[in-house]
């Protein structure tokens, strides 16, 4: 009962404070007392509690012993309090003070492993700079490699820039139409004779529209007096040019070719494009490869060059295609 009453405060029961005399208690008490007593509130289940409280809370801080034995129990009470708030205050800064000296010791350490990493990535670096990179030269000899090839190939076909127009002729020639011998004149016959002109990339033959083919040229080396050409002298050819007509100083050094010697060396394939009955040789030559071109090429024309060797080759095919067509259509038309 005892340790109940002291866990209270009593004088917060009565409404007054610890200094108050016996008169300011009793006081204190009267005004409560008409407020909690069971008879003026018959609805509050707690009011006799209520009551019993109060009186108690006056009988004992009116006995000056009582009231000596409670107030020397609250001090120890409040001692103990502030005692634990200061423990709990020294905890604090104890808590503080070794969190910070744990943060500046993992600072500092941090610090030093961040100095050896620069020291090793900068050694790293260094190694690098003497040494070179392995893989940084393969890399770059694969790509020195690779441009060597493509500048071989830029520099065997030449720059349709510099050269102009594909070079192409439309030939005709008298002929029946069943004469099965077309008039004297075979594929291979008309290969032979034009060969002497430059490199041949396509021959075109319609073996249903008689006495008419198309010869396309490489664009370099053809000859201007081609239109001197008369073929059989008994059925002389008729040529005009369709595209890339040279000047006439080309030179004639080609004409002079031994007619023999390039049919020894010239080798001719053909095939019959289903519907058209057009014969045609291969659309695209091959050569060597130019294996001595210097690695100090600038890369960057070298790559405008191969750029412009596919468009071109693109616009030859486009070209190509669309003669075969124009034959075909004359085909039918005949």
């Amino acid at each position: 009962m005892a340790k109940k009453v002291f866990s209270k405060d009593l004088y917060a029961i009565l409404g007054v404070q610890e200094e108050a005399s016996e008169k300011e208690m009793i006081k204190g008490y009267r005004k409560k007392a008409l407020k909690c007593h069971p008879d003026k509130n018959p609805d509050n289940p707690k009011a006799a509690e209520l009551f019993h409280e109060l009186s108690e809370a006056l009988e004992i801080l009116t006995d000056a012993a009582a009231r000596a034995a409670y107030d020397q129990s609250r001090k120890a009470k409040k001692a103990v309090v502030e005692r634990n708030k200061a423990l709990d205050s020294k905890r604090k800064k104890f808590k503080e003070d070794l969190e910070a000296r744990e943060q500046a010791a993992f600072e500092q350490t941090q610090k030093q492993k961040d100095i050896v990493n620069e020291q090793k990535l900068a050694a790293e670096i260094a190694r690098l700079r003497k040494d070179g990179s392995r893989l940084l030269e393969q890399e770059q000899e694969r790509l020195r490699e690779e441009l060597r090839k493509q500048s071989a190939e830029v520099e065997q076909a030449p720059r349709e820039e510099e050269q102009g127009e594909t070079p192409r002729i439309k030939l005709k020639w008298k002929t029946a139409k069943d004469d099965p011998n077309n008039g004297g004149y075979s594929a291979d016959y008309l290969n032979r004779i034009f060969s002497c002109y430059g490199h041949i990339s396509t021959l075109l033959v319609s073996t249903k529209r008689k006495g008419s083919a198309i010869v396309e040229f490489e664009t370099s080396g053809v000859s201007s007096d081609i239109l001197d050409e008369t073929g059989l002298k008994d059925n002389p050819l008729s040529i005009t040019w369709l595209s890339g007509k040279p000047p006439k100083h080309t030179s004639e050094s080609s004409r002079n070719k031994d007619l023999s010697g390039n049919e020894d060396n010239f080798t001719f394939n053909s095939r019959t494009y289903p519907g058209s009955q057009t014969n045609q040789t291969n659309l695209f030559g091959s050569g060597p490869g130019l294996g001595n071109s210097s690695p100090s090429t600038n890369q960057k024309d070298e790559g405008k060059d191969f750029e412009s060797l596919v468009l071109m080759r693109m616009r030859q095919a486009e070209e190509r295609k669309r003669l075969i067509e124009q034959m075909m259509k004359e085909d039918e038309e005949g």
